[in-house]
């Protein structure tokens, strides 16, 4: 029996609950997380890609594959492709009217996404969380946080290696008496500050949680109040970087210069 993947069980959860909003959530979260192998009409030019596109019924799919193993069987010989991630596909594919066809007839989690649903995706994973000024007086161990949210922010946290060493969440309070939950993060990697952020909004949306329900702040080892957040938050370490393998960049394996359609 082949092992399922984390999208393959992500799936599996939404087809078992349809009603579950947060089953449905977590799918895409899993989706946009992925690494994910786009069949390609050709080889790709430089950082111009051109995705096969296949009219269905329903409307045009470009298709998508969790492992490279799914796409040869699909295609049954070898294919140009492109490895990208979901967020990055679901961002190639503004206003194309063009939906994802996922794993189709090699996997448990084959799905077609309409053109709407990837235009939401996309739209979701844009929403950046406000900036605000608060200066933090007190911390305490958090309470009351669900274990859904955390299992959520684990998973999530995961996926940003290399952009900080370890985070903690912390009960605060702020000058002015108002209180919540704070997600410290430790020595972040200079401009990382977004990025995690951005991973902490997506972590709390596709959770179904309101946005805003923990805060975000970054300090240094060095500072003050680094060692209150060790005594008391609960620890998240963040992985390492992986070593970059040798050899030139396929396309999409870039964030800072993602490909184009041609």
């Amino acid at each position: 029996m082949t092992e399922l993947t984390p999208l393959d069980m992500a799936h599996q959860a939404m087809e078992a609950a349809p009603e579950n909003d947060a089953a449905r959530l977590k799918f895409f979260e899993r989706l946009a997380d992925s690494e994910m192998f786009l069949l390609l009409a050709r080889e790709a030019e430089g950082d111009h890609v051109e995705p096969r596109v296949f009219d269905l019924e329903g409307g045009s799919f470009v298709l998508i594959f969790d492992r490279e193993a799914r796409l040869a069987e699909f295609v049954g010989d070898v294919a140009p492709f492109a490895a990208l991630s979901g967020r990055m596909i679901a961002t190639l594919l503004q206003d194309q009217g063009i939906g994802l066809g996922v794993n189709l007839g090699v996997a448990p989690s084959s799905i077609l996404i309409p053109a709407e649903a990837v235009d939401w995706l996309r739209q979701t994973l844009a929403q950046r969380p406000a900036e605000v000024v608060a200066q933090p007086v007190e911390v305490a161990p958090p309470a009351g946080v669900p274990d859904f949210l955390l299992q959520a922010l684990d998973t999530k946290l995961a996926t940003a290696a290399g952009l900080a060493p370890l985070v903690y969440l912390v009960g605060v309070t702020y000058e002015g008496g108002q209180a919540g939950h704070m997600l410290a993060f430790i020595d972040a990697a200079p401009g990382a500050e977004d990025a995690l952020a951005q991973a902490v909004g997506e972590a709390l949306t596709f959770s179904g949680v309101e946005a805003g329900a923990i805060d975000v702040a970054f300090f240094r080892a060095s500072d003050a109040i680094a060692a209150r957040l060790a005594r008391v938050g609960l620890r998240f370490d963040i992985p390492e970087l992986p070593e970059p393998a040798l050899g030139p960049s396929a396309p999409g394996m870039d964030p800072d210069a993602p490909p184009r359609l041609r």
